[in-house]
């Protein structure tokens, strides 16, 4: 395996990080109408994210400066072809973020409402527009001889990105409400294992599509991973019904790393589909971004693997202690007990 090859995976694993970690933060955020009934619940719902929120959404910051040193091709493409759907996420990441830190400034209900909601909103859209994106990337997009993107905003909202968008909206719905069934006690917890259930059906049914398209695509394209698409697309599949089955047994915790897994693999058919390329061209494939032609030099590659095999393993280290710490259920009780601003 060549460094560009590797950096193609490297990149993969920080967006799969990325999307398991800030994944279930969507959800915990997207599932708040469904399960704060009152300000304690949704005191509850917020801090089990509340102390790792933040370091979660620094793997996407990694991957995009992992992507523009490897691959400063597909760096410059995609963030000028896809410029509109990538700064709502990066303003909706920073209406979330805001709203975390003030909501609990003012003791008005109406304050706090008009941060909840902003909450929800900030969660609703990074969910859905990552995996039009990314669904535009693995289909392609109408790139011209020069590598630039020619379709227009309306030009990405093609069938199969949207389904794939739906999907991770979905998928990150479920991978949040499992995660607060794993955190939380009380009135939260139930509720929380009985909307895993009302959730399962239609993310099944969308994840089930996505595999099954995202599977043709390859076909059609003859992708060389072709075994990877169906495997890791298949072992998504059952990973997923396995998370549905687990909370129904009262299983939590491995209801809630099933569902990790689950985006994992998720992702990990995403970017097989897409191997060798990195940018599809639908108008002439001679137009398309590949690995080869669109990453760095080797010397730089070369640098970056040094960098990475001795900053990757303490990064990996920090946040794992970080959850360690942080391991314990957010109970009903503590919050009662606490400040309202806690």
């Amino acid at each position: 395996m060549d460094l560009a090859t590797l950096w193609f995976w490297i990149v993969a694993f920080f967006f799969i990080g990325y999307f398991v970690l800030d994944g279930f933060d969507f959800g915990v955020g997207m599932s708040l109408p469904f399960l704060g009934k009152d300000d304690v619940s949704r005191r509850q719902v917020i801090n089990t994210i509340g102390p790792v929120w933040d370091l979660n959404e620094t793997w996407v910051i990694v991957a995009g400066a992992a992507l523009f040193a490897s691959f400063p091709e597909w760096y410059a493409t995609l963030f000028s072809g896809f410029y509109l759907p990538l700064l709502l996420i990066l303003l909706a990441l920073i209406l979330r973020g805001v709203s975390f830190e003030y909501r609990h400034q003012r003791e008005s209900r109406r304050w706090k409402q008009g941060f909840d909601r902003m909450i929800v909103i900030g969660s609703v859209v990074p969910a859905l527009l990552w995996g039009v994106a990314f669904g535009n990337i693995v289909q392609g997009v109408a790139l011209d001889q020069d590598h630039i993107y020619v379709g227009g905003f309306f030009g990405l909202l093609a069938p199969y990105p949207l389904l794939v968008g739906v999907t991770t909206l979905l998928l990150f719905f479920l991978h949040g409400v499992l995660f607060v069934a794993l955190k939380t006690d009380g009135p939260v917890h139930d509720d929380a294992r009985r909307l895993v259930k009302l959730a399962a059906g239609p993310t099944i049914l969308a994840a089930a599509a996505t595999v099954v398209w995202t599977v043709g695509i390859a076909m059609s394209r003859e992708a060389p991973l072709l075994w990877l698409v169906v495997g890791a697309g298949g072992i998504a599949a059952v990973l997923l019904i396995g998370a549905v089955g687990f909370s129904l047994l009262g299983r939590d915790g491995r209801a809630f790393t099933a569902g990790a897994a689950t985006v994992l693999f998720a992702v990990v058919m995403l970017f097989a589909a897409l191997f060798p390329f990195v940018m599809p061209s639908t108008i002439d494939p001679a137009f398309s971004l590949t690995i080869a032609n669109a990453s760095s030099t080797p010397y730089t590659l070369q640098i970056m693997s040094w960098t990475a095999l001795i900053a990757l393993p303490l990064v990996i280290a920090y946040q794992s202690w970080t959850y360690w710490v942080f391991r314990k259920r957010v109970t009903r009780s503590s919050i009662e007990g606490a400040p309202a601003h806690a």
